[in-house]
């Protein structure tokens, strides 16, 4: 990776607020036979916020991408309610970018967790998905 990457310093925050619709739902993801929030959706949420906090500060041609998640669904949001999704970096070490990561509806906290992204190069990385290929 030749380009400079910008000064990143713990503590940048990313913030996602969205509400909770049909769409979002246990029972349409597949996740659940029950109408509330899915775990996915919810993870899906606080990646989007990390990505926010990060991605729109680094130089054209490189991106973050997700390499691990440690989350627990601590609440269940019915529909209509509305979920607040939170990514704080945390630590930096090269590449690897360490978030707390969490979500909370009008009612409390929902969600927590760690999540671990990359600072990748784009080209070089789609080069490299597509060099796995897809076999039929």
């Amino acid at each position: 990776m030749q380009e400079q990457i910008p000064e990143l310093i713990p503590g940048i925050e990313g913030r996602l607020q969205r509400q909770v619709v049909e769409e979002h739902l246990a029972s349409r993801w597949g996740s659940g036979g029950v109408d509330v929030l899915a775990t996915p959706q919810m993870i899906g949420w606080m990646e989007q916020a990390a990505v926010q906090a990060v991605d729109p500060l680094l130089p054209g041609g490189l991106c973050t991408v997700g390499a691990h998640l440690d989350v627990r669904h601590l609440a269940a949001t019915p529909p209509g309610g509305s979920v607040t999704a939170t990514a704080l970096l945390i630590e930096i070490e090269g590449r690897r970018l360490t978030f707390q990561i969490s979500a909370h509806d009008d009612a409390g906290p929902i969600g927590q967790g760690t999540h671990t992204r990359y600072i990748v190069r784009l080209d070089e990385f789609m080069a490299r998905a597509q060099e796995r290929g897809v076999s039929t």
